[in-house]
């Protein structure tokens, strides 16, 4: 489920057997539904309830909050040249202006001057700055990425994740996706 959240909706917060978030963006869920199944199925652990409860003529269950999977699934060690991930490593801003608008990608050495689409080359940019930037490079647009670009590792892009939470976050889910974070003095 990656779809807009809402309390009504009962996801489950789906964690790794070592209690990490498969992913933090998109957040790692699954319907109330899926979280059953999977609990009959003896492939989670219900870490968490609701208040909330299914029944049926045979049996009462409080839906699971948050369930861990009893199966350890490796991360992939490199993220997905994609263009949602470019995005996630700017941090949905454009690299030259900031804004968070219209946003498409720039090749910084551009593709008629032979920059190729690879992750170092890559930049977020809004629909404008990419138009004014054109064809030239960086120095004759006078237009410098306000970061260099770089291939982000899968943690690069969970750190960035997890500052543009989704629109619903129950509150049994937050000691899960933060226990890790460095705590402010």
């Amino acid at each position: 489920m990656t779809a807009t959240l809402s309390p009504g909706a009962w996801p489950a917060l789906v964690l790794n057997a070592d209690y990490r978030p498969l992913s933090y963006y998109p957040l790692s869920v699954w319907s109330w539904q899926d979280a059953v199944k999977a609990v009959f199925l003896d492939r989670v652990n219900i870490v968490e309830y609701y208040e909330r409860q299914v029944s049926s003529a045979s049996f009462q269950m409080r839906l699971p909050s948050v369930v861990s999977l009893k199966t350890f699934i490796r991360p992939a060690r490199q993220p997905a040249f994609t263009r949602f991930n470019v995005f996630l490593r700017d941090r949905f801003s454009c690299q030259y202006c900031e804004s968070r608008d219209d946003l498409t990608f720039d090749h910084v050495i551009p593709r008629s001057r032979g920059g190729q689409t690879t992750w170092e080359n890559v930049v977020a940019a809004c629909s404008p700055c990419n138009l004014r930037k054109g064809g030239m490079m960086p120095d004759e647009a006078r237009m410098v990425p306000r970061q260099r670009p770089f291939q982000p590792t899968v943690f690069d892009l969970h750190q960035n994740g997890r500052h543009f939470p989704p629109n619903y976050l129950h509150d049994s889910w937050v000691d899960y996706l933060y226990w890790d974070t460095e705590l402010d003095p």
